[in-house]
């Protein structure tokens, strides 16, 4: 098998490919020959070292990768549902830039035909982040407006259909530049905020009098301004901190990143009592033991992709050994949707 391995943190250079022995599934698993890998911004910050959860469950050296879609290969006990030779798509726990994977059965699930094997490994991530920050954190009632930074990117389209979905008016989508405003509406916004052109705060303003719901991955460049644009009773739901990483270089500006960190916004909790708003945070890679809920999340997410209410994002490949020209892409804030390698 080939794996992209980090030894150490740094830059794009830090990710070398190297062929290992084929991975043997225990009790629970199943091994699996991977067509294609969905790339993540969790996986940069993973290379840059900068992931808590990369350091609690894994260490160094480490091979990152959320998502995959392939064939069962082999079959470990006590598995039952799956058979070698089915296609499959699945999450991991770290460990998805290889050839090979091995995972606990309960992460993979067998995969729609609608989905070619690129589609169903751009999926898994993305959907479950929006899921779990609409349906279980942000849970916003029909008819209640809603705003989603980074509206072009891979979770914020995501958010942007299931919102759709559940029945959330206005949908407001930001983005940061022309070419992403036709991307948010096809998948699900009202109104396209397009802060190269337009002054996002103002325009937020004139489109509702407060959101429901805010999805903020961008950290201290609008945290402060989201929860400010609330309603009563309005959740700012917190799942990355992008702004405050370098786009060009691959490497943390550590004194940047520190001014950064100073200036992050610290919620006063008497000042929530007493505007009735909220503040929620959440990281998927830790919530990947809790089975039940993921395979009920899973669950929900595909049969709303089989009744038409979903669709796939649109996937940009590259093959495995470009892996560091995927990493720079999705670091310059220009891609749009999903970036998949492919071996």
């Amino acid at each position: 098998m080939r794996r992209v391995v980090i030894h150490r943190p740094g830059g794009h250079e830090r990710l070398i490919i190297e062929e290992q022995r084929d991975p043997r599934p225990g009790s629970g698993e199943v091994a699996v020959d991977v067509q294609a890998i969905g790339v993540n911004y969790a996986d940069v910050i993973v290379r840059m070292g900068l992931y808590s959860s990369a350091r609690d469950y894994v260490g160094w050296p480490i091979t990152p990768g959320f998502e995959i879609a392939g064939t069962v290969a082999e079959v470990g006990p006590k598995v039952r549902g799956l058979r070698p030779g089915q296609p499959v798509l699945g999450v991991t726990r770290f460990g998805g830039y290889a050839t090979r994977v091995v995972a606990p059965a309960d992460q993979l699930f067998p995969r729609p035909a609608s989905l070619t094997p690129v589609q169903a490994a751009g999926f898994p991530t993305v959907f479950l982040t929006a899921h779990y920050a609409l349906f279980e954190l942000a849970r916003p009632a029909a008819g209640s407006a809603v705003l989603v930074h980074s509206a072009a990117g891979g979770v914020g389209s995501a958010l942007l259909q299931l919102c759709r979905a559940a029945g959330c008016d206005p949908v407001v989508g930001v983005v940061g530049g022309g070419h992403k405003t036709a991307v948010a509406r096809e998948h699900g916004a009202t109104h396209v905020i397009d802060k190269s052109t337009q002054r996002l705060w103002p325009e937020a303003s004139r489109l509702a009098s407060g959101y429901q719901a805010i999805f903020d991955a961008n950290g201290v460049s609008t945290l402060r301004q989201s929860y400010r644009h609330l309603a009563p009773t309005g959740r700012l739901v917190v799942y990355g901190f992008h702004s405050m990483l370098p786009r060009t270089g691959g490497r943390p500006r550590w004194l940047r990143l520190a001014w950064d960190y100073l200036r992050t916004p610290r919620f006063d909790p008497l000042d929530m009592t007493q505007r009735n708003r909220s503040v929620l945070a959440f990281n998927l890679s830790y919530l990947f033991s809790e089975a039940t809920r993921l395979r009920s999340s899973m669950g929900d997410l595909l049969a709303r992709l089989g009744r038409g209410e979903l669709r796939p994002l649109p996937c940009a490949s590259y093959p495995l050994d470009e892996v560091a020209r995927a990493h720079r892409d999705l670091e310059s804030g220009r891609t749009v949707g999903k970036l998949v390698l492919v071996p």
